[in-house]
């Protein structure tokens, strides 16, 4: 694996957690505004769950990566 693959895994992880930190903030946010507007906490839940669907395509990304040969 050369230096712009290993940046990549690491960027592909700190995204994936990035994108989980927003995707439940997205969820509290629709569960915080259920009761005055079901339109805006449905699209709310949307995007979270396309948040995840985004982070499912970054994990296939990273496991598309080559593996590491063991550098130090």
């Amino acid at each position: 694996m050369d230096d712009v693959q290993e940046k990549l895994q690491v960027l592909i992880d700190y995204w994936i957690e990035h994108n989980s930190e927003h995707a439940k903030e997205f969820r509290d946010w629709a569960d915080k505004i259920n009761s005055s507007s079901t339109e805006v906490s449905r699209q709310l839940k949307k995007a979270a769950t396309k948040m995840d669907a985004v982070s499912d395509e970054l994990m296939k990304a990273k496991q598309a990566l080559p593996k590491s040969k063991g550098r130090h």
